[in-house]
């Protein structure tokens, strides 16, 4: 699905990514967990084509293409969604126009026809009984005036709608009670697939109590120095990010 060799990425001329290497098979879901300033939302906006990074080293490939010669609206329509730790608002754009044309855009690219209005509006009732979400938000413009949570349950509404093969969900626990959380992670779960991959950025092990990964990486000051199995979160949340620096600090 996803295979990253030696990536190394900068912003305004500072490094950020100093070599990632890292290998996502379908089906698979890992959890990149890091302090601050390590470099996780900077890996997720380099595998979707923020082109205020600059990759100065390495490659990335998506199933079996070369990632860094697309740019972002065809990693988009290829099947690449990034749930953001921040959604913006986009006020006056409704929320079915948005998806509408996001859905038929990637049915584009795919070769496929459009949905016709009664096909989006049958496909957008079956996902919001999938995900939980309600009239109130998808009768809206798209995240105005909405609440953390509840953008939060957007994204996951959006990912539904456009059945994303790879989703990187960067730190969208962030914000979340434990209700909202739980709505959260219950959808993701849902859509998970045998042929569809997640990347679930967070600080924190409490999200990994409702999408448990397969496989765990610890990124810190730009590398992965840290894989095990979901046991490798529970031992961060004992010992703590300090225990990470304490390790990779000593062997330097």
């Amino acid at each position: 699905m996803l295979k990253i060799k030696n990536l190394k990425a900068e912003i305004n001329g500072k490094e950020i990514l100093k070599g990632i290497n890292l290998e996502i098979k379908a089906g698979e879901v890992h959890a990149i967990m890091g302090p601050n300033g390590s470099g996780k939302s900077t890996l997720s906006a380099v595998i979707a084509g923020n082109e205020n990074f600059k990759v100065t080293e390495g490659e990335i490939t998506y199933q079996g293409i070369n990632l860094l010669e697309l740019p972002v609206e065809q990693r988009a329509a290829m099947g690449i969604f990034i749930g953001f730790q921040y959604p913006i608002e986009i006020p006056g754009v409704s929320m079915v126009n948005f998806i509408k044309t996001a859905v038929n855009e990637q049915r584009k690219v795919q070769g496929k026809e459009p949905l016709t209005a009664a096909q989006f509006l049958k496909l957008m009732r079956e996902k919001k009984e999938l995900v939980e979400i309600g009239e109130k938000l998808t009768n809206r413009s798209v995240n105005e005036g909405f609440s953390g949570g509840e953008k939060k349950k957007n994204e996951i509404f959006q990912m539904a709608m456009l059945e994303p093969k790879l989703a990187i969900l960067d730190e969208t626990d962030s914000g979340l009670d434990i209700d909202a959380l739980r709505i959260v992670a219950n959808g993701v779960n849902k859509l998970k697939k045998p042929d569809t991959s997640t990347i679930v950025i967070t600080h924190y092990q409490r999200l990994l109590d409702f999408i448990v990964p397969d496989i765990v990486h610890i990124l810190y000051n730009g590398r992965i120095v840290k894989t095990a199995g979901k046991e490798l979160a529970l031992t961060l949340e004992e010992k703590g990010y300090d225990w990470i620096k304490e390790q990779v600090d000593g062997k330097k």
